[in-house]
């Protein structure tokens, strides 16, 4: 068999309802009834996703109440089922922006969806076609409808609106990286929200694990004297691709290292590997389908279809982007080498190919892939506390390998 590593099938997290949905057709042909097969609530300091995933594609209409703040959504030719009026049960009082929901059948072909909010917001609703093991979903997004000093906020907003390409400039950082000044790194943990990443066999989730390594990675960059390290996500949620890479650029990052844990579709493949961009497409068959994989993380964690971040769109830029991924393919190097000393390697070379993620033209971008959680032993290694540790001080080592070789960057 080719040695392809691919990410496995993502596996949804719903309700035991799922399981047995039916389709209602009737004998002369009539459409479908859309039925509501799961309800997922993904609430963050940054923004709350409210997910519907139905049989069919929903119409709907939504509007907005004040004094209390409610927002309001009819779902059109549906009828109430145990998962919609079990939604008040999914509100959790931590929950920033709603302080509960409840579901009636409004009319004999409507239910009424009632959220009662904690303050205004700005909502953002849309629907997204059948992906990977999810089929038709609503989405609902709440923002706060005031300006925060948020940078994450302000990049999702400009993001949901088509407008983050008009803004991902890098911003300008005076002096040497390590030097006159401490570098700034950017920790990117894939996946998240509605995203689980791939699922081990005991059902540990990609998302979970790689958020527990930038944690760790990102408290031994901070104890160094002349680095700060910064998260692309800090808790579970979905942070579209564009979003990352503009976070990094916002930040004025150095480096940009997006963390992951490989899956294949037989539990025997094993080993660290790491990846950088490729300017004349894929070193293997492998890194192209992992590529590809890792691309579709927006599909998975769903975006609102105008809002697709043309920067990401757009070809490799000329020479900046050559050097770029010169001085990204040395970091791999050197973050590979320190890999190879806790871990057994995929491939003891870095591989390349068309990841979103990695396409910042100014900023040396890898993507590491920790260990194969479909594997049984790496799956309990990823879970192990001690090895997380390990592997963030691997990572470290790496990032302190590649200053060491006095690297200057592309962008000075």
């Amino acid at each position: 068999m080719p040695d392809q590593t691919f990410k496995l099938t993502r596996r949804r997290l719903v309700g035991a309802a799922a399981a047995t949905w039916l389709l209602s057709v009737s004998r002369i042909g009539f459409a479908a009834t859309p039925q509501i097969v799961a309800l997922r609530i993904w609430p963050s300091s940054t923004y709350t996703r409210i997910t519907l995933e139905s049989s069919e594609a929903l119409r709907y209409k939504q509007f907005s109440l004040s004094n209390p703040a409610r927002l309001v959504i009819d779902l059109q030719g549906v009828t109430l089922n145990a998962m919609l009026s079990g939604i008040s049960s999914q509100i959790l009082p931590s929950d920033p922006f709603i302080t509960s929901a409840r579901a009636g059948q409004f009319t004999a072909d409507t239910v009424r969806l009632v959220l009662e909010l904690k303050s205004d917001i700005s909502p953002q609703v849309f629907t997204l076609g059948p992906v990977a093991e999810f089929r038709d979903r609503l989405v609902v997004d709440l923002y706060p409808a005031k300006e925060q000093d948020d940078p994450l906020l302000a990049l999702l907003q400009d993001y949901s609106k088509g407008k983050l390409d008009e803004k991902p400039q890098l911003k300008p950082q005076p002096g040497k990286a390590g030097v006159d000044r401490p570098v700034t790194i950017v920790l990117d943990p894939g996946h998240g929200g509605e995203d689980p990443g791939a699922v081990g066999p005991s059902g540990v989730r990609e998302k979970d694990v790689v958020l527990k390594i930038a944690r760790e990675l990102q408290k031994l960059i901070n104890s160094q004297r002349n680095m700060r390290a910064h998260l692309t996500r800090d808790e579970d949620v979905f942070i579209p691709l564009g979003v990352r890479v503009a976070k990094a650029r916002k930040l004025g990052a150095d480096l940009f290292i997006s963390i992951h844990a490989d899956a294949f579709t037989t539990p025997t493949a094993r080993g660290s590997s790491v990846f950088a961009l490729s300017e004349k497409g894929a070193t293997s068959t492998a890194a192209r389908f992992l590529a590809k994989t890792q691309n579709d993380a927006d599909l998975i964690g769903g975006v609102k279809i105008g809002g697709k971040d043309k920067y990401l769109a757009h070809t490799l830029l000329d020479l900046t982007q050559t050097a770029t991924i010169n001085d990204s393919l040395k970091l791999g190097k050197a973050v590979l080498g320190h890999m190879g000393n806790l871990n057994t390697l995929h491939k003891s070379l870095v591989e390349q190919a068309g990841f979103a993620v990695l396409k910042a033209p100014d900023i040396p971008s890898i993507l590491v892939e920790t260990a194969f959680i479909s594997n049984p032993e790496e799956e309990k290694k990823l879970v192990n506390p001690a090895f997380q540790r390990q592997m963030a001080e691997a990572l470290l080592a790496g990032v302190k390998g590649y200053f060491s070789q006095s690297t200057l960057f592309a962008r000075t």
